[in-house]
């Protein structure tokens, strides 16, 4: 018998080291994912939660929307496959509830980034109480959305005793006119009302990307001569090119959800029902629980791109300021 043959059939040989030397790495294995499940496990009664608090309705929304389900016909309900979701982009109403919700979002977040930009562009600049400044500006996003419908409806645009009209009347005098805010200008009166509640919320974020300048440039660009104008085109605006989209797809996200203004201000009359209005509508008066419900999907689906988009924005941004 051979010195190699010898060896080879020992435990101490070759064949026994490498038997006992293939169980390390199922080991460190075994051990890594017990370290992962560790980290993981105080996460798993929020996950729970999340789940049974919101994807569990999502699912059953996502059911009823497949169904023919209305409460004034109880015998006729079944299964309807598509007809719920062909009906909410064929209807009339869905489109218009689809174009009001647009142009609502596109108006209340482009006029909301312009005066939000100009606002911190002042409360950049040093002056004498900009602290106390700053905690005003904040305060209209800081009040719930249906007193502050309220606040818009009753106080201001009110015709016999709104702080407009009595505006105009101490200004003009008694011959001034009293226009009725609302029914004149429903959707303008709620743009207004959005506005002025999500402006300090677009401030915030970009009053955020001012701050974090390189002030350095800033003022070498300065010392060679550049005007303000200059300067903010060409190094102010690119570096808030990713605050401002951040501003306005997170602002999209609430506006598109917006209920309470409608309902408060308007009640959805007068050609101002947004697609939650809609929904709204659809479930508690005509109680068409199926086509509500694919409604819901529908704007929940586009709020999710939305999301989806904000996230990568913001990803991205962090992503920099790693750099």
């Amino acid at each position: 018998m051979s010195a190699d043959a010898t060896t080879s059939g020992m435990p101490g040989g070759p064949v026994a080291q490498s038997g006992a030397g293939s169980p390390v790495p199922e080991r460190n294995t075994r051990l890594a994912r017990a370290g992962d499940w560790s980290r993981r496990a105080p996460l798993l009664p929020a996950l729970i939660f999340v789940i049974v608090l919101a994807q569990l309705p999502f699912i059953a929304t996502l059911v009823v929307s497949f169904m023919n389900w209305n409460a004034y016909y109880p015998d006729e309900r079944g299964f309807a496959g598509f007809d719920n979701f062909v009906r909410v982009f064929t209807d009339s109403n869905t489109r218009s509830a689809v174009i009001v919700t647009i142009l609502l979002t596109v108006l209340v977040v482009g006029i909301s980034l312009v005066l939000g930009l100009a606002i911190a562009l002042l409360l950049d600049r040093k002056f004498v109480g900009r602290g106390i400044v700053r905690t005003l500006m904040i305060t209209p996003f800081l009040v719930v959305p249906v007193a502050a419908a309220l606040l818009w409806k009753h106080a201001l645009y009110n015709p016999e005793y709104g702080l407009l009209n009595g505006a105009l009347t101490w200004v003009f005098g008694d011959d001034a006119p009293q226009p009725d805010w609302i029914s004149n200008n429903p959707l303008i009166s709620i743009v207004v009302a959005l506005v002025w509640q999500w402006t300090p919320f677009m401030m915030l974020i970009l009053l955020a990307g001012l701050q974090s300048r390189p002030l350095d440039v800033v003022e070498a660009a300065r010392i060679d001569g550049a005007s303000a104008w200059q300067i903010f085109r060409s190094m102010t605006l690119p570096h808030m090119r990713q605050y401002i989209e951040l501003s306005a797809l997170l602002g999209a996200i609430y506006v598109v959800q917006n209920f309470d203004h409608v309902f408060t201000i308007t009640s959805g009359g007068l050609g101002t029902a947004n697609l939650p209005y809609f929904i709204y509508q659809t479930f508690y008066t005509a109680q068409d629980y199926g086509r509500a419900s694919a409604a819901g999907v529908v704007v929940v689906i586009g709020t999710i791109i939305i999301a989806t988009a904000a996230l990568r924005t913001a990803f991205s941004l962090f992503t920099e300021e790693e750099r």
